[in-house]
């Protein structure tokens, strides 16, 4: 069961822009990276804070980013598509392709503050989109009847996290850091009429077509980071599962009744002072995702939608390798890039359900620059392009394929107080 909060004012203030805009696909459905300077490193920035954003990577880092604001904003367009392909003595709406490009365009705004309580110690919050997933095919189905149902077939999912942030210096070398992840997501479903049945489902009335429904939880984020040498640093950060409550209007749909926690994840990261301008990080991050029901059951396996062990997205657990380098070409810019990988989480013999969901996105290039303006503030842009990557149906779900890419542009404003 989930737990229920009072969203704070703060998160009231960007909850409207993060719920649509934070729709979309990367690693899964979780963002390539959390804050500008880090996004324009493919993500990696478990070992190597720079803004204080830090949080949402690991927040051991909040401690050595300093006082500091950042706020920032990325405009992100995934481009989705799925191909019905079930041979010539189908009809046509079962032979083609669809756009779930209803939706193009994403706003993901975030914010990051951070305090010194001591020399050695810090109190912060950082704000963000956590991820989210959109589609929105207009004519998958038809106004009378269609595969999954009549009308606009898609979903919409998003994730806000408020994550306050405690930080110490344990050593001169070390720092431990806490996260409690304050979380809000909202979700809704259309154009899946044929599945909202008692043959198909626990809880009829309850699959699709309900407009949005919220749902507020918590967890928790730890982080280690060490200075093993003035050349090298390590860090480990661990996120716990995030325990929602259940999507009430949708419980029909999701199993254990619409449950949809956000999953654990942990990751590892090194970053290596190549020179006194340069440097280079290194993160491997894991993401389990079999370990929530509603994302990770099969969705062929017989039983009811919505049933306590009912069918999911059919996820498996990914795992992410980002490499990033940030080289100070002078004292006023600094410049970016990176690239990441891991196998997308989709099977091939899951790709039914996956219509709504296509988050077959594998690798990713990045690039970023800061310029440090003459009141010492700092202007930070990033590029990401997701490379295109489709997934073919094989066994039950064959005839269903789907295909990702997509690109972000972004800018983020900060200062040190």
């Amino acid at each position: 069961m989930g737990f229920k909060f009072k969203v704070p004012a703060v998160a009231l203030a960007v909850t409207g822009a993060l719920a649509a805009g934070s729709a979309g696909a990367t690693n899964g459905y979780f963002q390539h990276g959390y804050g500008l300077k880090a996004k324009g490193m493919a993500g990696a920035g478990i070992a190597f804070p720079q803004d204080a954003l830090a949080a949402a990577t690991n927040p051991a880092g909040m401690v050595n980013v300093g006082n500091r604001i950042d706020f920032g904003a990325d405009l992100f367009r995934p481009v989705r598509d799925s191909r019905l392909s079930f041979g010539g003595a189908f009809p046509a709406p079962f032979n083609a392709e669809y756009s779930g490009n209803g939706d193009s365009v994403f706003l993901i705004p975030e914010f990051g503050y951070n305090h010194m309580l001591t020399p050695t110690s810090s109190i912060g919050v950082s704000v963000y989109g956590n991820g989210g997933m959109n589609t929105s095919y207009e004519t998958l189905n038809t106004a009378t009847g269609g595969v999954f149902g009549t009308g606009k077939l898609g979903v919409d999912l998003s994730q806000l996290f408020i994550a306050p942030t405690y930080s110490v210096k344990v050593n001169p070398r070390h720092s431990l850091g806490v996260s409690l992840n304050l979380a809000y997501q909202r979700f809704k479903a259309d154009g899946l009429q044929n599945f909202d049945n008692a043959v198909f489902s626990s809880a009829p009335g309850f699959v699709t077509n309900k407009g949005y429904d919220t749902s507020t939880g918590y967890g928790l984020r730890f982080g280690w980071l060490g200075e093993l040498s003035p050349m090298v640093s390590m860090g480990a950060t661990y996120q716990t599962k995030t325990r929602m409550s259940s999507f009430d209007k949708y419980r029909g749909l999701f199993a254990e009744q619409g449950d949809f926690d956000i999953p654990e994840n942990y990751g590892i990261g090194i970053a290596v002072k190549a020179t006194p301008a340069t440097t280079v990080a290194v993160d491997v991050q894991r993401i389990n995702y079999s370990k929530i029901k509603s994302v990770g059951n099969s969705g062929n396996i017989a039983a009811q939608l919505g049933s306590s062990n009912g069918p999911g997205f059919g996820w498996r657990d990914m795992t992410v390798l980002k490499v990033g380098f940030s080289h100070a070409l002078n004292q006023g810019l600094t410049l970016r890039g990176g690239i990441s990988h891991g196998r997308q989480p989709i099977p091939s013999t899951e790709t039914l359900f996956n219509v709504l969901a296509p988050g077959v996105i594998e690798s990713h290039l990045t690039l970023g620059a800061t310029w440090t303006l003459a009141n010492k503030s700092e202007l930070t842009v990033g590029y990401m392009h997701g490379f295109n990557k489709s997934v073919t149906g094989t066994g039950p779900t064959a005839g269903f394929n789907s295909k990702m890419y997509q690109d972000s542009l972004g800018i983020a404003y900060g200062w040190k107080m």
